[in-house]
């Protein structure tokens, strides 16, 4: 179900509701800790109470103190220390009538002289002290009107009576916390004896802890907000653009998205999109060349389709021997025109296909041109007495980076059109050499009739064939295909005639390595 949830979402609101489901467990955790923390305050107070319950009725038992006023009063000024850290301590009879109460010790700044019969003489009257101590709250809690006594009398019968019992009361801006115990003498019940202490520092604890939780969660809160704004300004916001342009460019709308701007960026946004920006301008060339090419097939067959439907209605309606074998030489001679075309282009296709899974590498491109030259003697010197040669500037290694079968795949392409130039007995050069700046240098030279265009930029051009006597024999892709696979290699190519003597010329130059 969290996964479904998540799933539909988008990146930014993804974040904001995880970091909601964590901010709401942290709070729930947060919330018990501090449900949790007054508690154990009060209880560390408490159990300090307890310790003094006991140690005042140990002393009792040890002085055998009567819970009668005269004995309690005695008793409160001879061991006054051990109620110094305490606010009030409290005595009660069995009848819970008050008997003693350190806050009457305050009524005389020289109640605790050293002297004990000087302080009998400055203590008040019963009635007056009685009526003070009433007026100084043995209610606790002036709303409910709930008494000490009251307490007392349900202790007296609940489950709990025998053990410590506190409680707490919170009015107006004190937090009192009480403790009450009753004491046993030769197992009997004697009276009971209550402690109470301003607890106003659990409350000041508890506020500030839970100023702390508010003020970090606050904290915490803008810093999402911020994070959410920049991950939404400079992340989401460019991605969704680069999302509206993909878009874009699969529905073939007209109106493109702007990613100018997100190329700009010096981050991986900007490279991502320089890198969709050149795919997709690569896809687009690559779709504008097949289109083309296709274009340019078709008008290349329709013209041999075309002699091959006017001979074949000559041939259906002729009877003339030497006109029917002249229509049949036509026919086959547009067959295979047609058939090389295709074959062509069936090739070209395969090479483009295959380019796309080879690397370039470093590579010495000397013994792939003495191989492929080797293959052509052997083929031409005997056919037709053409003899080629290599040459070099005496180099030792003429590296290049390149594609091994593709760079041998220029060569003999190269050298098939200079031999088709070439007359019988005739002579063709390759030689390589390198510059200055160590770019490598190969040129094919032939001794044929060079080239009669002005423009030979047009002969790398597809399907251009300049053989009036060999018309159909060459598709016109063989010089196309080098075209393109020198400038895969970042190379440039330049076709030239020969200057000191008859022949064409075709020189091609590699980046250095």
């Amino acid at each position: 179900m969290f996964n479904n949830i998540l799933k539909n979402l988008s990146i930014l609101k993804k974040f904001l509701f995880i970091n909601f489901i964590f901010f709401t467990i942290i709070g729930l955790f947060t919330f018990i800790y501090l449900k949790n923390v007054q508690p154990n305050l009060i209880k560390k107070k408490s159990s300090n109470h307890i310790e003094v319950i006991k140690n005042t009725i140990d002393n009792l038992k040890r002085l055998n103190v009567r819970f009668v006023e005269e004995d309690i009063r005695s008793f409160l000024f001879s061991t006054r220390f051990l109620f110094q850290n305490l606010d009030r301590v409290i005595f009660f009879d069995n009848e819970l009538n008050l008997v003693g109460d350190t806050d009457t010790l305050d009524l005389d700044p020289r109640s605790f002289s050293t002297r004990l019969d000087t302080i009998e003489l400055e203590i008040l009257n019963d009635e007056k002290k009685k009526g003070i101590t009433e007026k100084k709250n043995i209610n606790i809690g002036n709303e409910n009107e709930v008494s000490l006594n009251d307490i007392l009398i349900n202790y007296a019968s609940s489950k709990n009576f025998g053990i410590p019992f506190t409680f707490t009361q919170d009015e107006f801006n004190k937090f009192k916390l009480t403790t009450i115990k009753n004491v046993m003498q030769n197992g009997k019940n004697i009276g009971y004896l209550a402690i109470t202490e301003n607890a106003n520092d659990i409350k000041a604890a508890i506020n500030e802890r839970k100023t702390f939780v508010v003020r970090t969660a606050i904290a915490v809160g803008i810093v999402i907000l911020i994070f959410s704004f920049v991950l939404n300004r400079y992340f989401l916001k460019p991605i969704k653009n680069l999302v509206n342009y993909t878009n874009m460019i699969k529905n073939k709308n007209s109106k493109t998205a702007n990613i100018e701007t997100l190329k700009l960026r010096n981050d991986e946004l900007g490279l991502l999109s320089n890198s969709l920006d050149d795919m997709t301008l690569e896809l687009q060339k690559r779709i504008t060349h097949a289109e083309n090419f296709s274009t340019d097939l078709v008008h290349e067959i329709r013209n041999p389709l075309a002699s091959l439907k006017s001979a074949s209605e000559i041939l259906h309606d002729t009877n003339d021997i030497d006109q029917r074998i002249k229509l049949i030489d036509i026919l086959s001679h547009d067959v295979q025109r047609i058939e090389r075309l295709i074959t062509d282009y069936s090739q070209i296709l395969k090479d483009e296909v295959a380019l796309s899974k080879e690397k370039i590498r470093k590579l010495d491109i000397e013994p792939i041109i003495k191989s492929v030259v080797d293959d052509f003697n052997n083929i031409y010197k005997l056919k037709r007495g053409i003899q080629i040669s290599y040459e070099n500037d005496n180099n030792k290694k003429y590296f290049i980076n390149g594609i091994e079968n593709r760079i041998e795949q220029i060569v003999a392409n190269l050298l098939d059109n200079a031999v088709s130039f070439s007359e019988d007995n005739k002579k063709v050069t390759i030689k390589v050499s390198k510059l200055n700046d160590n770019r490598v240098v190969m040129s094919v030279l032939d001794e044929g009739d060079g080239f009669k265009e002005k423009d030979t930029n047009k002969i790398f051009n597809r399907f251009y064939s300049n053989r009036p006597d060999k018309f159909g024999q060459h598709s016109g892709l063989g010089l196309n295909i080098v075209k393109n696979l020198v400038d895969l290699h970042n190379a440039t190519i330049k076709a030239s005639n020969r200057v000191n003597q008859k022949g064409a010329s075709m020189e091609i130059i590699f980046p250095k390595v």
